[in-house]
Formats: structure tokens, C-alpha cells, sequence
């Protein structure tokens, strides 16, 4: 089943957070449906830095290439502001969809763009990022790519200028939208009485974040079809590579944190490690 078509379905869709092929294989694992691949994340685990706008779109499509190489899910992928205008976004878009993405996040945020949680944001006008939203429907090799529009104006201009901006991201074509960082579940309520039942909506967990926390049963209620979680998997190995590093320090072995770890063939059976050396066997000097 296609995105679109999933999306078109009462029952919202879950997708966690990843930052790589292994968070990728695990969610998979795990039972998910779909992933998101966080911008964010990507700037925590691989420069150890914020989402201030540092990542570049060459190692995103790298790192989208390596998780489809890991899996078969389909793939969100948070493509920041395009990487600059109308044109880069177009190529942000063919890149992309090679690599394998199935749906990008386009924001309205100007360059350096930051984590839609964090004070500080600008954002370019509306007729620019309408502007962009046309470009990325026009790139794309498939129709069944979503273009996802997100605006990030309510903690700039207000809640009804998001509103007004995102019925513009409709009218320019977008697949999805994404209001980031409503402050309240009444503006949560808004923004489906206006839109639900003319464009998927997209809903943002984040832990500490602006947005009350609402579970996935909850969203679906109020009327929303996709929710991402995107940086819940880099704080929860933060906690605990924090805590393994202090153990790892203070008694010099691991054996009090081995309960909270996998051993060696752990690790080997969620990779795969039995089933590619067999694999690999079939193509050994004299094999049949």
C-alpha cells in the first residue's frame, strides 16, 4: 500500500524516529509501519551538534541511502527548508526519491534554519515557500512521493498566520500538511476542525517540546493521520550511553551494566549476522 493510500485511512500511522540503518532494522523490527528520518537526529549522533542547520543535504542522501539499503519500510525523510530555493529544493527532491525516500518535509524557515522547538525561528514568506511546494511536486519522479508542507509560524507570527500560510501550502499542492509547535490542545483541535478531511495532517512528539504530548490513540481521536516521534530515540540512548560511560569509568568493566545491554550474539542476531555468512557461503570457491 502506498502512502497516500495509507494515509487516506481513518487509523493514524505511527512513525519513530531513526538516524541510521541500525535505529531503521530495530524500528522495523519493532513492528513499525513507516519510519522518520530526523534531521535532528542526524545532527546529534553524526556532528554531535544541534539542529541548527549544520547538516547538508549530501549527508542526509547518504544516510537515506544506507537505511534503504537496510530496509524495505517506507521512508519520511525531514529535508529541512530544501537546502535553499526553489531549485535546490528541486534537487533535494530528485536526490532524495533516489536514494529512496518515499515522502520529504519541506519548512518555511529561511537559512540557517533550527529545531521547530526552539526559540529564535524566521522564516521566509509565503509566496516563496508556496513557490517551493510547486517546485518539489514538479521534481518529483513519482506521484506517490509525498511532499509534506510544514510551517513553523505560529511561534513567529501567531497561530492564525500559520493557518492562513498553510491553506496556502494546500492550494500549492502539497500532499501533507504539518503545523509545527501548537502551543495547546485547542489550537490542535483548530487546525483539524479546518483541515481534516482536504490533506492528511501531520503531528510532532517531542519530549519537553512546545506541543502537549498526546499519544498516538489521541491524535487519531482529534483527527490527525500521521505522527512522528523523532527524536525520542537519540535522548533515550543519550540516558543510557550517559549512564554506560559513567559505569564504564567508575569500575572499569561492564559487568554491572550487562543487564542493560545485548552481548555479542545479542547484537549479531538483531543484524543479521548468522544469515549473511550463510548468505556470503553460497558464493565460496567451490560451492555449487
Amino acid at each position: 500500500m502506498h502512502l497516500k493510500q495509507r494515509l487516506g485511512q481513518k487509523q493514524i500511522l505511527l512513525a519513530p524516529g531513526i538516524y541510521d540503518p541500525l535505529t531503521g532494522l530495530m524500528a522495523e523490527q519493532a513492528g513499525a509501519k513507516a519510519v522518520y528520518l530526523s534531521g535532528a537526529s542526524i545532527a546529534y549522533t553524526r556532528l554531535g551538534r544541534p539542529d541548527i542547520g549544520l547538516v547538508s543535504m549530501t549527508e542526509v542522501a547518504e544516510t537515506i541511502a544506507a537505511v534503504r539499503d537496510r530496509i524495505t519500510l517506507p521512508i519520511i525523510v525531514d529535508a529541512d527548508n530544501g537546502f535553499g530555493n526553489a531549485l535546490n529544493v528541486q534537487r533535494t527532491v530528485r536526490c532524495f526519491e533516489r536514494m529512496g525516500a518515499n515522502g520529504l518535509q519541506l519548512e518555511d524557515q529561511t537559512m540557517p534554519k533550527r529545531c521547530g522547538h526552539l526559540d529564535g525561528k524566521t522564516l521566509i514568506s509565503t509566496r516563496e515557500m508556496a513557490g517551493k511546494i510547486r517546485a518539489a511536486c514538479d521534481a518529483r519522479a513519482s506521484s506517490e512521493t509525498l511532499i509534506i508542507g510544514r510551517t513553523d509560524a505560529i511561534a513567529v507570527e501567531g497561530f492564525d498566520a500559520a493557518m492562513d500560510r498553510a491553506e496556502a501550502y494546500v492550494d500549492a499542492g502539497a500532499d501533507m500538511l504539518f503545523i509545527e509547535a501548537p502551543q495547546s490542545l485547542a489550537q490542535m483541535q483548530e487546525i483539524v476542525r479546518r483541515f481534516a478531511g482536504r490533506v492528511p495532517l501531520m503531528a510532532n512528539m517531542v519530549e519537553g517540546g512546545k506541543t502537549p504530548i498526546v499519544d498516538a490513540a489521541g491524535l487519531e481521536e482529534l483527527g490527525f493521520s500521521f505522527v512522528i516521534f523523532p527524536g525520542g530515540i537519540v535522548r533515550a540512548i543519550a540516558a543510557t550511553a550517559r549512564d554506560y560511560y559513567a559505569n564504564l569509568i567508575a569500575n572499569g568493566s561492564n559487568e554491572a551494566f550487562r543487564n542493560r545491554m545485548l552481548d555479542l550474539a545479542g547484537i549479531n542476531g538483531v543484524i543479521g549476522t548468522p544469515q549473511m555468512l550463510a548468505a556470503g557461503s553460497r558464493y565460496d570457491e567451490g560451492s555449487a
